[in-house]
């Protein structure tokens, strides 16, 4: 009694000892990329920085910082469906769902590595030995077994790497929403390219009418003798360009479809319900300051929390040097007699603790710390290439809205005065004052100022789209936010997110 008595106290001895260091070596884990993201942030931005360059304040003065379904402000119910079929429907976006799911399973399996592990067995043998002349003797034995293993996390590697695998995955998610984002603005840019093919075809077949009953009263005249015959020729020509010009819009408007078609996973039939005139341009949005750009974009969140895993995973490359402690525990029953493999009497324990230390593998573990410290050197930089992007595209979608507006406004002034010259040149012609090449020339002008009042018109819509994508509006639903310190103290084997996870 009194050898089990010590050996008790020893197991209790050698526990608490475990239980002490482990406690005492409850040391805060420092994320190492901190640093690096406030540096980049900085030198991105600029101390005090307020104002965009390009912004224009007449026109931005209505609405607020881009955020939510921007598409639904364009107030075409068809372009809401089509994304949101798009969206729904999508390969790419369900790839990167998928993406998610093995972030998620991936921080879930690193996160597990924190708590014990418990595994149970059986183990029934029977030996057949022979005994010479007395023949064979059979040996028979069966056991249940408990074992629980666990490392005891000294150093907090264990946790640092789930910190990693967890930043990953929120990484994961946005770079999920930064898809999303970006399927609706390709769809929402396509929609409006079928749309503009349509108005274009309507214009076509609208000229092609007008120039078929000009190719008439002109061949009517020079039938007469009151033209000449290259007048007729002429009308002629002119009407046969525009049933050219008009097949060329409606190729144009089958491959536009099919390639909406493609975003929308439908098949490419070129059948698509769209509006037949374009949208008025509604107000843009305000853009906030820079430094909200870096807040807000996902894909530059994504880039950022991909930083942050990077500098985990050095800092947990680093702690594979240092010593580790594991624990490992069974309990269980052994007897030569199945009817004793429950029983109390037939039972034992043991609890074994073991300290390693790394001395020699052909220098792993430190090529390991060079691999991850130059993965952490790549995420640094895709970080600043991604806020260096992200501001470019909204400089630069706000340094074009002023000259497409401008652009527009000419353009489509020039449609109207030249359809009005078109009128006086053909009536100016029956009279006998013009030429019929000043119709002519009229005539061909009108088609390509209206036609340029639409593209113009389209430009500045896709301009409107690409700042809200700029300055990452669309689908506003994240992962909930999760301090590091509310999980600085359990394992990361549950991630949760908001109500719409996809």
């Amino acid at each position: 009694m009194t050898l089990l008595k010590r050996n008790r106290l020893k197991w209790v001895g050698t526990t608490a000892f475990l239980i002490l260091v482990s406690g005492c070596s409850n040391i805060t884990v420092n994320e190492s990329s901190n640093d690096v993201i406030k540096s980049t942030k900085h030198n991105l931005v600029g101390k005090g920085k307020q104002q965009w360059s390009g912004i224009q304040e007449s026109l931005l003065t209505q609405g607020e910082v881009a955020n939510g379904n921007w598409w639904k402000e364009l107030k075409d119910p068809n372009l809401n469906q089509i994304i949101d079929k798009a969206v729904g429907n999508n390969y790419q976006i369900w790839q990167t769902k998928a993406q998610v799911a093995q972030a998620r399973a991936q921080a879930i399996i690193v996160g597990a590595d924190r708590l014990p592990s418990v595994t149970a067995s059986t183990s029934p043998s029977a030996i057949r030995q022979g005994a010479g002349s007395s023949g064979f003797s059979t040996t028979e034995s069966y056991g249940v077994d408990l074992n629980v293993s666990w490392e005891v996390d000294l150093w907090k590697r264990l946790q640092t790497k789930s910190l990693a695998s967890r930043e990953s995955y929120l990484a994961s998610y946005d770079a999920l929403r930064a898809v999303r984002q970006t399927v609706a603005a390709q769809t929402a840019k396509a929609y409006f390219a079928t749309v503009e093919s349509r108005e274009q075809v309507n214009l076509s077949k609208k000229t092609l009418a007008v120039l078929k009953e000009t190719a008439r009263q002109v061949g009517n005249r020079a039938d007469v003798g009151i033209a000449s015959p290259s007048d007729k020729h002429l009308s002629v020509s002119n009407m046969q360009s525009a049933a050219a010009g008009l097949a060329g819009q409606e190729e144009a408007l089958a491959r536009v479809s099919r390639q909406l078609q493609l975003l929308t996973a439908d098949y490419p039939n070129g059948k698509v319900l769209t509006a037949n005139k374009l949208v008025n341009l509604p107000p843009l949005p305000k853009v906030g300051i820079p430094a909200s750009l870096l807040t807000r974009r996902p894909d530059v969140l994504a880039a950022e929390k991909q930083l942050r895993a990077a500098g985990f995973n050095v800092t947990s490359a680093k702690k594979s040097l240092l010593p580790t402690i594991s624990l490992s525990t069974a309990i269980g029953t052994a007897s030569s007699e199945l009817r004793n493999i429950l029983s109390g009497d037939y039972s034992y324990w043991s609890l074994a603790g073991i300290l390693l230390k790394p001395i020699f593998q052909g220098g792993k573990l430190r090529a390991n710390v060079q691999l991850n410290e130059a993965v952490k050197e790549e995420a640094i930089n895709v970080y600043a290439q991604t806020a260096l992007t992200a501001f470019t595209e909204v400089e630069s979608a706000l340094a074009a809205r002023a000259i497409i507006n401008r652009r527009q406004s000419a353009l489509c002034e020039a449609a109207n005065a030249s359809k009005a010259a078109e009128r006086v040149a053909f009536n100016r012609y029956r009279q006998g004052v013009e030429p019929y090449l000043t119709v002519l020339e009229s005539q061909q002008r009108a088609l390509s100022a209206a036609s340029s009042c639409i593209s113009a018109r389209h430009d500045a819509l896709i301009n409107y789209i690409d700042l809200q994508l700029a300055l990452g509006g669309g689908f506003d639903e994240r992962v909930e936010p999760l301090s590091q310190k509310k999980y600085s103290k359990k394992p990361l084997n549950l991630i949760r997110v908001n109500k719409h996870e996809y």
